[in-house]
């Protein structure tokens, strides 16, 4: 059998397929004239071993077959096409191409001028570059899909009772000296014994990883000495980032990423991966040649109308994938199926998801992307969550995504945050937000886990951070200050970063467990960004997306008011998953409840009454009780049977005076104090019991929890 002859293959699936006896390689190009297939040697990846021309095309992929090409050989694309940036095209064969759905890549990107399709210091990007890229290009690979997945299952935990960690492959553990140094910062860190213990002491349902899609360190960011740390610039979207691989990457980085899975899994524990489909790491006009831009730029990318040279930018990032196009769907559907049977990943989140929903220009709910993943029997069994918004205009959607999906909720954020600052005019609001939302998502038949609630993510302040400055500090980042949002509704207490005032150290303490309450128990799907559970800082930093070293890594070295609060977010999550009531699959009624005659949330004031209209109106209120009652969750198991829970008051004073709140006398004589920030640990030792119509003060900044006692 001859390696060097090329056979006809079949045009399915895409990219390289191993089949046990050799590969077939098949690409999409709807304008191209000609395919090379390049094929180099894994030991000396710089020396092509064979180049040859995919000679049959069926219905627009390029393909052949390659006998005895086995896993680990290394491969790489040249597109021939017309040159006529002018009209869009920019096919180029002088420079070696990633395949769309290459399933490991190894190899990192080297910036020089001959990684752009056109000339630098020509014509803008009108003159087409004839140097040959192959040396600062990495390779793809073939891989062997395989991997005993035998004691795996599906979790299908219900979105109700979820609880997500946001977090960073690397930086979790890159700094955690009890892991073996060769296992820090990488996927089998993550999957880790230590690691899997402490999101379960933690308590916490599912890790919610930034972006693992193979990305590319971009050369504005290496002209800095830095890095693309968050990961937000994909060019391969079947092959997880090898960086973050502890065994190799010459496909060991897709086993390595399936072992995490199948670990984290046994643990209870569900991974949600951070995915980005609406743009890519090619950039705008100016950007360079790596991939999707010289195969077929005019069929993956929106282009500007009556300029095809210019992209459409929704993302900021320079080009939007165009999802009206059938087969740009298709990868990013084949790429989310991929994820959700070949490496068991339990859902997505779709960053600037708005994006992938545009029609013409408008985000429409009917679109196609919708349509193709409401239909399709894989998808709908895992977890959909979008980051409701993007740059372009009407771009800002949170509340208008379909049955079927959960949204970052920004507004959360923003009013929960403004709560606690002490601003004017929220009470009302924070109302709406601590029962999920339904203002948002009660109308259109979703329920309260369709809110995924946040105080901070990634993108913005940490929780110690919001409480400890004003304003941003990204000089690190070297764009003058320019970078990340200037409204952070944050708060320093007074002075702008860290203080040796005791005084004001305490009032930041108290703030962020007054946040984790208000997070924990309130309705929806909670999500705390990994680190806020013991007060990770990046030092002011609100954009810390190229910082790939100490600002971003979990520091593992705690000091005891770090631990009491890593304590005090674990007991939080206890008290959510063991009482029903915080985590209701319906929106509450606020009146009384068919059979039980009693109200199933009442809001109440200092007086321990009922609030009026004129009180929710008020400017300058600022405190809040709301008693959840557990005789009426008006909520069933799954064999019909009522559920039914303790009943719960929780006082909010985000003021700065101390009020007191009259405990109300409702179907109990005594309640019990289980919660009290002021308290270091927030947990009280022992609940203490009040009776009923006592008036206790309710310090300034400051929440209270109370358990009606039985």
């Amino acid at each position: 059998m001859n390696p060097f002859r090329i056979w006809q293959g079949n045009p399915y699936p895409l990219g390289a397929t191993y089949d046990g006896d050799g590969t077939n390689f098949a690409l999409f190009s709807e304008n191209a004239t000609a395919v090379e297939l390049c094929i180099f040697d894994p030991a000396q990846p710089q020396r092509e071993v064979i180049r040859r021309k995919l000679v049959e095309k069926t219905d627009n992929v390029f393909h052949g077959y390659l006998a005895d090409m086995k896993p680990g050989m290394l491969y790489g694309y040249r597109v021939h096409g017309p040159w006529d940036p002018e009209n869009g095209h920019r096919f180029n064969p002088n420079k070696l191409l990633l395949d769309p759905y290459a399933k490991a890549i190894t190899g990192g990107f080297v910036w020089k001028d001959e990684m752009f399709g056109y000339r630098m210091g020509g014509n803008e990007d009108l003159e087409m570059d004839e140097r040959d890229n192959a040396a600062f290009m990495p390779r793809c690979v073939v891989i062997d899909d395989t991997f005993d997945w035998s004691g795996d299952r599906r979790i299908d935990r219900p979105m109700a009772e979820t609880v997500i960690y946001e977090v960073h492959v690397k930086g979790f553990s890159k700094l955690w000296e009890v892991l073996p140094e060769n296992l820090r910062g990488t996927y089998a860190g993550l999957g880790s014994p230590a690691a899997v213990e402490y999101f379960k002491k933690l308590g916490i349902t599912a890790v919610e990883v930034l972006p693992v899609h193979h990305f590319v360190n971009d050369s504005f960011l290496d002209g800095r000495g830095l890095t693309n740390y968050w990961g937000y610039s994909s060019i391969g979207y079947l092959a997880p980032e090898s960086r973050y691989s502890s065994s190799g990457t010459a496909g060991e980085q897709v086993r390595e990423f399936k072992q995490m899975v199948k670990n984290l899994h046994a643990a209870g524990i569900e991974v949600i991966m951070d995915v980005v489909y609406n743009h890519t790491a090619e950039g705008n006009h100016l950007g360079p040649t790596l991939s999707f831009k010289g195969i077929d730029n005019v069929s993956y990318y929106r282009r500007v109308a009556d300029s095809p040279r210019h992209y459409m930018d929704y993302t900021g990032t320079g080009n939007t994938l165009n999802m009206r196009h059938p087969r740009v769907l298709q990868l990013v559907m084949d790429s989310l199926r991929y994820f959700a049977v070949e490496c068991h990943v339990d859902g997505f989140r779709f960053d600037l998801a708005s994006t992938l929903a545009r029609g013409l220009h408008e985000v429409d709910k009917l679109s196609g992307f919708f349509d193709i993943i409401h239909q399709d029997p894989v998808l709908q069994q895992v977890k959909l969550i979008a980051e409701p918004w993007d740059v372009g205009e009407g771009g800002y959607q949170v509340g208008n995504f379909p049955v079927g999906w959960a949204e970052w909720n920004g507004k959360y954020r923003d009013c929960v945050r403004a709560y606690w600052k002490s601003d004017d005019s929220k009470v009302a609001e924070l109302a709406a937000r601590l029962t999920g939302s339904s203002d948002l998502y009660q109308d259109d038949g979703r329920r309260p886990y369709a809110s995924i609630n946040f105080l901070t993510a990634h993108d913005g302040f940490t929780l110690h951070d919001l409480v400890t400055y004003n304003d941003k500090h990204n000089e690190a980042n070297g764009e003058e200050g320019r970078d990340g949002d200037s409204c952070n509704h944050s708060w320093n207490f007074g002075v702008e970063g860290e203080t040796d005032d005791e005084a004001i150290n305490t009032l930041r303490r108290r703030q962020k467990r007054n946040m984790l309450a208000t997070l924990f128990l309130s309705q929806g799907v909670p999500m705390i960004c990994g680190g806020d559970e013991y007060g990770r800082t990046q030092n002011g930093n609100n954009n810390a997306y190229c910082q790939d070293n100490e600002i971003s890594w979990f520091d593992w070295q705690r000091t005891p008011h770090q631990e009491e609060l890593t304590e005090f977010t674990s007991r939080l999550i206890s008290l959510r998953h063991e009482h029903p009531i915080f985590r209701r699959p319906k929106f509450f009624q606020g009146r009384k409840v068919r059979g039980a005659g009693i109200k199933d949330i009442v809001w109440l004031n200092p007086l321990g009454e009922e609030m009026n209209d004129d009180e929710w109106t008020t400017h300058f209120v600022k405190t809040l009780g709301v008693l959840l009652n557990g005789d009426s969750i008006d909520v069933k198991d799954w064999k019909c049977s009522p559920i039914t829970d303790d009943t719960f008051l929780m006082l909010f004073n985000a003021s700065h005076d101390t009020v007191s709140f009259t405990l109300p006398n409702h179907a109990t004589r005594m309640w019990a104090l289980v919660i009290d920030t002021r308290e270091e640990t927030g947990f009280l030792p022992e609940e203490r019991e009040l009776p009923a119509g006592t008036p206790v003060p309710l310090p300034g900044h400051s929440f209270m929890l109370f358990r009606r006692v039985a």
